[in-house]
């Protein structure tokens, strides 16, 4: 499929006007699928390098990667992977990036290529049967983060500091206790997530409370606040969070479950995640991606598998733009994609 040029015009279009961007006949900038040749797969790890350059990863142990704007996509998933569940990758740019696998035991892997995909090296495999890696980060192309499902009551942190090719596991005394049932989401490659070079904030749900925690040393230590966004059962909670910067962010969840409401599935906060407010017009349904569009500091964008949300007031309020299914999202340049089920990848276009 031919890509159609995207420029900081249409986003300026979309934030600074954003009652006309959705009259008819407005041109508002929308999603234009990309043919991945990939319909059984279901893609929940995307990452954005730019406009022309993208990373998705997702069920079959497959990884895809286009640096024509998504006019092709070549095959460079791992050998040997056919068997895992890729569900969040991280690039740095046409050639370098890493990607994780989930599940218990050694299905929880971490792979890393400095060649496009060429050749992959497996970084780390988990060897503990109570450990479930959900979602990995970076801070910059050598520090980064992974994080698992609480381990003797305390979610467990993996650090790198050279990139992903290696790893170890963090001390869990900075870590506040878990809750009851309490977890991440593996939904879309987004309960952990970092700005600057050293605040990071992780998402949960499944126990009481939907909570945010956030570290301001790289994992080390730990705070741990509540979110207005529902919870109390292992389908709810927050799966997904995105931060502009180390102080404004944005919360997205809900209830996964297709046949239940979500009624407050945003939230957003304004100092660094110490409090969260609930969206005064949440999306209308469960989201699992959310992402900020570049260079604005209002407006971002949420997906989910009954569509895809516009703020334009830093989450006060949002309004869906699409009907598509997309489980995740990421921005990143004048470029931003959104992947989900049945091959479904997409850029955002004018």
């Amino acid at each position: 499929m031919a890509a159609v040029a995207v420029c900081s015009a249409a986003l300026a279009a979309l934030t600074a006007v954003p009652a006309q961007a959705h009259e008819p006949g407005g041109r508002a900038p929308h999603w234009q699928l990309k043919d991945t040749g990939k319909p059984d797969v279901r893609f929940r790890g995307l990452s954005a390098v730019g406009r022309d350059t993208a990373w998705v990863a997702g069920t079959g142990g497959t990884v895809l990667r286009t640096t024509d704007g998504g006019a092709s996509w070549r095959d460079v998933s791992p050998p040997g992977a056919s068997d895992l569940q890729f569900r969040d990758i991280e690039a740095f740019d046409a050639r370098r990036a890493v990607v994780l696998a989930i599940g218990e035991g050694e299905a929880s892997r971490v792979y890393r290529t400095d060649d496009g995909g060429a050749t992959w090296t497996e970084s780390f495999r988990n060897t503990d049967a109570a450990a479930f890696y959900d979602c990995l980060t970076f801070f910059d192309p050598r520090h980064g983060l992974a994080m698992s499902d609480p381990v003797d009551g305390r979610f467990r942190i993996l650090s790198t500091s050279d990139g992903g090719r290696s790893w170890k596991v963090l001390p869990g005394k900075g870590m506040p206790a878990a809750l009851d049932g309490e977890a991440g989401f593996a939904a879309s490659g987004q309960c952990l997530v970092a700005s600057g070079p050293s605040d990071v904030w992780l998402a949960t749900g499944g126990g009481a409370r939907a909570r945010v925690l956030h570290s301001r040393d790289r994992g080390l230590t730990w705070t741990a606040a509540d979110t207005p966004i529902p919870a109390g059962d292992p389908a709810k909670g927050v799966f997904a969070l995105a931060f502009r910067d180390r102080v404004h962010g944005l919360a997205v969840g809900g209830d996964y479950r297709p046949d239940q409401a979500s009624p407050q599935a945003a939230a957003r906060t304004g100092d660094a995640g110490r409090t969260w407010q609930p969206a005064d017009r949440p999306p209308p349904a469960y989201r699992s991606g959310v992402a900020w569009l570049p260079h604005s500091r209002t407006a971002a964008l949420a997906v989910g598998p009954t569509g895809t949300d516009l703020t334009t007031d830093g989450g006060r309020t949002w309004r869906t733009v699409d009907t598509g299914s997309y489980d995740t999202v990421d921005c990143a340049g004048h470029g931003c994609w959104a992947a989900g089920e049945h091959g479904r990848v997409a850029r955002l276009e004018r």
